[in-house]
């Protein structure tokens, strides 16, 4: 497996497959080819049918030097990839010269055909979680420590980078008010809901609005396109600090103590990422909130001290109750029912983590199966329910005019 560096990426939003992705091509495409005169970029899938929704071809635009030219193909099929598309180099009038395709193949990673992949190096040397616990079991090592083992120590310093991203993300995202872009009328909630306290408000209820506050501002700031940590994707980029800015408040955790539980939970989204997919378009929102989900109760059940019989169990408890979740973004843009679903999942992520306290001996399911589970079924789930805005929730809510 890759590198924890290659999991929590720092970026813009709304979608690291289709804004932050896009971008990283169209940088290539200024390196490799700085003479164009000018770029016709199209977009296929669900590029097509959501880009305008996510800001595809804004950042496109912003980031090719060359003058240019967006395209929204959703008529042509039989594509490599729902994320493609082509960049078509022209001469002074215009003519094709050369294209080059792209595939964005989700948390910000890209594929360049003719181009040998520079492929970021396996530093673990393990494919999935079982290979995981034995390793970890033979040198009695917890799963954070296991991260340090192959990732170097100085990962630390690198996720207490992604930490205070985090923070700063969430910040800003309280801080905010306002309707977000896109024309849905969609208006922030996270200060909103942070700052309702109520005189006979039950613990219980003070958590469950918490969370939510601090998972809505992350995901606004998303679908406002601030700058959030992928986790695994920009979509999903709400759920795992919104559960540890929590335990933190709550709990005094240490930011060293949360930079660990980010290295467990990295582990578990690295599992999901080697072995299923992390991408909307490709197997639906359970490969993201689903892993975020994941992510965070594995995160949790580290920061908690919990063995790691618990800590799987907490994973593959909040994974296994997302399977067959569509993505269906209204409009195309990342806002409903993302932001809510991010909410739900931290909420979740805590659910799995009480049963994983109590049930981890019961269980009969294992990471490594829920994760081959989630990957079949997103392949079984009509292209209309894997972000093309063309099912769900996204032909049924009709905007305000």
């Amino acid at each position: 497996m890759e590198s924890l560096r290659e999991l929590y990426k720092i970026g813009r939003g709304p979608s690291s497959s289709h804004t932050m992705g896009p971008q990283y091509a169209a940088e290539y495409i200024n390196t490799a080819y700085p003479d164009a005169a000018f770029v016709r970029v199209v977009l296929y899938g669900s590029l097509a049918l959501t880009g305008e929704g996510h800001g595809t071809h804004t950042v496109l635009t912003e980031t090719l030097r060359a003058p240019n030219e967006i395209v929204f193909d959703t008529q042509t099929g039989d594509l490599p990839h729902p994320n493609t598309m082509d960049f078509i180099l022209c001469d002074e009038r215009r003519e094709p010269v050369e294209r080059v395709r792209v595939i964005s193949v989700g948390g910000g990673e890209i594929r360049i055909d003719g181009v040998p992949e520079k492929t970021p190096p396996q530093v673990y040397p393990h494919k999935n979680f079982e290979e995981v616990r034995r390793c970890c079991a033979a040198e009695h090592l917890r799963l954070s420590d296991y991260a340090a083992r192959f990732d170097g120590d100085e990962l630390f310093d690198f996720l207490a980078g992604v930490w205070e991203q985090m923070k700063r993300t969430v910040r800003a995202g309280l801080a905010a008010e306002g309707v977000l872009p896109g024309g849905l009328g969609v208006e922030r909630k996270a200060g909103f809901l942070y700052r309702q306290r109520h005189m006979d408000e039950t613990p219980e209820t003070r958590e469950n609005r918490l969370v939510c506050a601090y998972a809505f501002a992350a995901g606004e700031e998303n679908a406002a396109g601030g700058t959030v940590v992928t986790a695994p994707t920009c979509g999903a980029s709400g759920v795992v600090p919104a559960v540890l800015l929590y335990a933190q408040e709550r709990k005094g955790f240490s930011d060293r103590e949360i930079v660990r539980a980010l290295a467990a939970g990295g582990i578990v989204g690295n599992v999901v990422k080697q072995n299923a997919s992390i991408s909307g378009a490709e197997a639906g929102c359970q490969a993201e909130i689903g892993t975020a989900c994941s992510m965070a109760a594995a995160a949790l059940a580290e920061l908690y001290g919990m063995d790691l019989d618990q800590i799987e169990y907490a994973a593959e408890n909040a994974m296994e109750h997302y399977l067959g979740l569509t993505c269906d973004p209204v409009c195309g843009l990342v806002q409903i029912p993302c932001i809510e679903r991010n909410a739900v999942a931290a909420m979740r992520a805590l659910n799995a983590l009480s049963l994983a306290n109590f049930l981890t001996e019961t269980r009969k399911v294992s990471f490594d199966t829920v994760v081959r589970t989630m990957v079949q079924t997103g392949h079984d789930l009509k292209k209309q329910y894997r972000e093309t805005s063309e099912g769900g929730l996204a032909a049924n809510v009709i905007p305000d005019a």
